[in-house]
């Protein structure tokens, strides 16, 4: 099951951490190739949310994928996983999931995210885990670097 933790100290009170990764609305902000984001239900922060994120692929088309937020607790952890049952990613996948973990770092106002994903591939595409380990630690970089441009 690839699995991938990255974890870096960044410049921004947990606090506002918080407030941009746990309202779905704020996803294009910093998660990677998400363009926009639809359909959320549920209060920002909140146990249960669901939304719709619009992804743009290499080529420019549009991939959505629906996420439901599984774990949550203010000032420090968000956590979410893809909704894939009955959609094309069902194919590849059997789970996919990310979570936020939040912390004051020792000594100053700036705070340690750490992120991780975690994906349970299907069938044959469980041959493709090296591969989709290395492309799920691109995005995870990406999507710390995207959250340390928004606050910083």
């Amino acid at each position: 099951m690839p699995s991938v933790t990255r974890s870096r100290v960044i410049g921004a009170p947990v606090g506002k951490i918080w407030e941009l990764v746990s309202d779905p609305y704020n996803m294009p902000r910093w998660w990677p190739r998400c363009v926009r984001v639809e359909d959320v239900a549920g209060a920002p922060g909140a146990r249960r949310t669901r939304w719709t994120a619009v992804m743009e692929t290499e080529k420019g088309r549009s991939v959505r994928a629906d996420f439901r937020c599984v774990s949550a607790a203010e000032d420090e952890r968000y956590a979410w996983e893809q909704e894939v049952e009955g959609t094309p990613f069902e194919r590849i996948l059997q789970s996919s999931s990310v979570q936020i973990e939040l912390e004051p770092a020792e000594g100053s106002a700036d705070s340690r995210v750490r992120v991780r994903a975690e994906q349970r591939l299907r069938g044959l595409s469980r041959l493709g885990s090296p591969m989709m380990r290395t492309g799920t630690a691109r995005n995870i970089d990406a999507a710390i670097d995207g959250i340390e441009a928004a606050l910083t």
